[in-house]
């Protein structure tokens, strides 16, 4: 049996922005760096036992996982298998810049988002069949896997057998927990981000009157 929590890597600035990253190698932001600490502290006090921590390569996703190697004792690996879907050109863009520049795609993407290739790049297709391999090759046990939004929201469809746009409407916020049971498909959390909550209750105004 295998336990996966799949978490999506803190904020960048780009996030914000609201660009196309796919492969580029994007740091986090402050706040990003802040949600990772967050996290990091609350698996810390789970007491709960992982059997191995892994990594997308890019960098927003290592340095989201580095604070929980730290605090779980864990050694970090990292793989290319885990990386966020390749935009290929549209690195870089924004949804409109995108639009205008390569309207030909957005049409296709509307019709068919889970086959259709970004220019010069993968399919969301693609991605889950290299998410499969990395699943494939995992022992038993349970882990932690450092990665992105389509990634996890092509597990989920996976995992669901979802139908047409379902996996689309699933929100991933940056450093959020979903965990999967594996061989069953089962899902036992999406999106799960309390660590966040509970920094910003302690950020906010009231907690220094």
């Amino acid at each position: 049996m295998k336990e996966i929590w799949l978490i999506r890597h803190g904020e960048t600035e780009w996030n914000v922005k609201k660009r196309f990253q796919g492969h580029l190698d994007v740091p986090l932001s402050p706040v990003g760096i802040g949600q990772a600490f967050r996290l990091a502290q609350r698996l810390s006090r789970s007491q709960l036992p992982f059997d191995g921590l892994f990594s997308s390569d890019l960098r927003r996703a290592r340095e989201t996982a580095e604070p929980l190697a730290a605090v779980l004792g864990l050694p970090l690996k990292t793989t290319p298998l885990l990386r966020e879907i390749d935009v290929g050109v549209l690195a870089g863009l924004s949804r409109e810049e995108a639009e205008t520049q390569y309207p030909e795609f957005i049409r296709a993407a509307r019709e068919d988002p889970w086959h259709t290739p970004r220019p010069g790049g993968e399919s969301m297709a693609d991605l889950a069949r290299r998410l499969e391999t990395f699943l494939e090759q995992l022992p038993p046990g349970r882990h932690l896997l450092v990665t992105h939004g389509g990634v996890i929201r092509a597990s989920l469809k996976l995992a669901l057998d979802l139908e047409g746009h379902a996996w689309r409407r699933f929100h991933i916020p940056n450093t959020s927990i979903t965990r999967i049971l594996l061989p069953e498909q089962e899902v036992l959390a999406v999106s799960d981000a309390a660590h966040l909550e509970t920094w910003a209750d302690w950020l906010s105004d009231e907690s220094v009157k």
